[in-house]
């Protein structure tokens, strides 16, 4: 599960102080002194009850432009810019009573979606009683990303909540959870952790009754532009597609540009060959996802 991070202390500081003193040195989680260092100035801002709200109104009420903005999914708040490796931002967590939980569904909150991080991220429970998670944690260098993959280390932690004040380090590729609503509406704050090869680094949703790999959850932008390339024809986009497939150190890249082949064969029997060639490929995660795609040819044609 993520690391709890043991930090107590009653001083508070301003969004601005925080930022300001995360930007001097930066955040590199893997480095104890950096970890220490912003996971102090998250506790401070944590302990200041006021500034999210009176930030909030202010910016809805159009006092000042603070340049708030959302992103990522409907509860995320980014309160800074993504400067010097890092970005804070908040996450409001409704209850299943609460108007936009019944009106947008669990789905949109990310509640009872397993899922991993590609990034690590600090948290501290800001306010309410808290999401509850149950807690897993698996080797990501064992996955390969295709649907339906059992990782063997995949095992349960438990179950518990960002309950406020509780400080955590979510670990990339090491922790998983399933979230639940909390009993009342919560928020938390984040220092979110940012790196250039972030982007091609696969994010993973799980099926946790079956232990599997369910989807990657963070395809990218060259994924699509390669799809609709392909599809609007063309033999430069074509020959791209091929080298792509061939040689792309993205797995998920290579998978893209023979999906995007497979949709422009004349005849099933070219779109199984098609297939058989990303099977042969010598990826593991190509050869699933071949024979997955390859047994639904089959089925169609007997």
């Amino acid at each position: 599960m993520p690391r709890i991070i043991d930090l107590a202390g009653s001083d508070s500081c301003d969004l601005s102080e925080c930022v300001s003193a995360l930007s001097e040195t930066g955040f590199d989680p893997y480095d104890e002194d950096s970890l220490h260092h912003a996971a102090a100035w998250l506790r401070k801002l944590g302990n200041n009850k006021d500034f999210l709200g009176d930030l909030l109104i202010d910016q809805l009420a159009g006092r000042e432009n603070i340049g708030v903005a959302t992103a990522y999914s409907p509860q995320a708040i980014v309160l800074s810019d993504s400067d010097n490796g890092f970005f804070l931002r908040a996450n409001i967590w409704p209850a299943e009573q609460d108007y936009c939980f019944r009106a947008s569904g669990a789905q949109h909150f990310a509640y009872g979606a397993p899922h991993d991080h590609n990034f690590n991220f600090l948290t501290v429970g800001y306010f309410g009683p808290g999401y509850a998670s149950d807690y897993y944690e698996f080797d990501y260098e064992e996955v390969a990303g295709y649907r339906g993959e059992q990782p063997p280390s995949l095992r349960f932690v438990e179950r518990s909540n960002l309950h406020e004040g509780k400080l955590m380090l979510y670990r990339a590729h090491v922790d998983v959870h399933s979230q639940i609503p909390p009993e009342s509406l919560s928020v938390s704050l984040n220092i979110m952790a940012t790196d250039h090869m972030q982007g091609w680094l696969d994010q993973y949703g799980f099926d946790l009754g079956k232990g599997a790999v369910s989807r990657i959850l963070n395809p990218g932008g060259s994924e699509c532009l390669l799809r609709i390339a392909v599809g609007m024809g063309g033999d430069e986009a074509r020959d791209y597609a091929e080298h792509v497939g061939r040689s792309h150190p993205a797995d998920r890249m290579r998978l893209a540009a023979f999906e995007a082949r497979s949709l422009l064969c004349e005849s099933e029997e070219a779109r199984d060959a098609l297939w058989r060639e990303a099977e042969l490929s010598g990826s593991r995660m190509l050869e699933a996802e071949s024979k997955m795609r390859r047994a639904m040819l089959a089925e169609l044609v007997s």
